[in-house]
């Protein structure tokens, strides 16, 4: 059963939701480790934002797998 205009609506939404998280979070690292570099923090201080990126770039796939999964089975969950 194809989804609805609502449906389709929704998983645009979450759609754009999980593209700003995976572009947000990979910008948010490149700053943090340049920031980092140039202020000299040490190697387990960068280590704290290298566990939050993967993360967010984890959170991203969630949202990204849960699209497919919804559009494949044609329902909403």
């Amino acid at each position: 059963m194809p989804l609805s205009r609502d449906d389709e609506i929704a998983l645009a939404r979450k759609g754009r939701l999980a593209a700003i998280v995976i572009a947000g979070t990979a910008v948010c690292w490149l700053a943090v480790q340049m920031i980092g570099s140039a202020m000299n923090w040490p190697p387990s201080f960068a280590l704290i934002f290298d566990f939050a990126a993967l993360v967010g770039l984890f959170w991203g796939l969630v949202l990204t797998y849960q699209i497919q999964r919804r559009r494949r089975d044609g329902t909403e969950r």
